[in-house]
């Protein structure tokens, strides 16, 4: 495997409920898809079906094209996936994105822009980073 051949898979979360994991780069050799009830299990069945593309590649004696994947969500995915941590109201105050423009995105009414999903992400890792700074006595 080509340890720079990194791809790129995307988390999301169906109008069913359920998430389904895909590759987003369409010149890469293998359709792999995994699906499942959570995110954990959309990741497990993913993998697995790239392990089981591997072994059907390889025994027909062609090479594998390898990759590492670097997960990612969709707006909506992520905001929907955590709706239990997050309220909207709290969201507001760590992303600098108004409620009501978060509420579009999670119901898919509108998109955000790329400097908009970047302000959201970067909200969210400046949060994460305060949490893991805490410690308790």
């Amino acid at each position: 495997m080509k340890k720079d051949n990194k791809q790129v898979a995307i988390i999301e979360r169906g109008e069913d409920g359920r998430y389904s994991v895909y590759i987003e780069n369409k010149n890469y050799p293998y359709g792999i898809i995994g699906t499942g009830a959570t995110v954990k299990a959309a990741m497990a069945d993913f993998l697995a079906g790239y392990e089981e593309m591997k072994e059907c590649v390889e025994s027909t004696g062609e090479t594998f094209v390898g990759a590492e994947f670097i997960f990612k969500y969709d707006i909506p995915s992520f905001l929907q996936e955590y709706a239990f941590a997050f309220s909207l109201a709290g969201l507001e105050r760590i992303t600098g994105v108004n409620q009501k423009q978060l509420g579009h995105y999670i119901s898919g009414y509108r998109k955000p822009s790329d400097k908009t999903i970047r302000k959201i992400e970067s909200g969210i890792h400046a949060f994460s980073e305060q949490l893991s700074a805490v410690r308790f006595l």
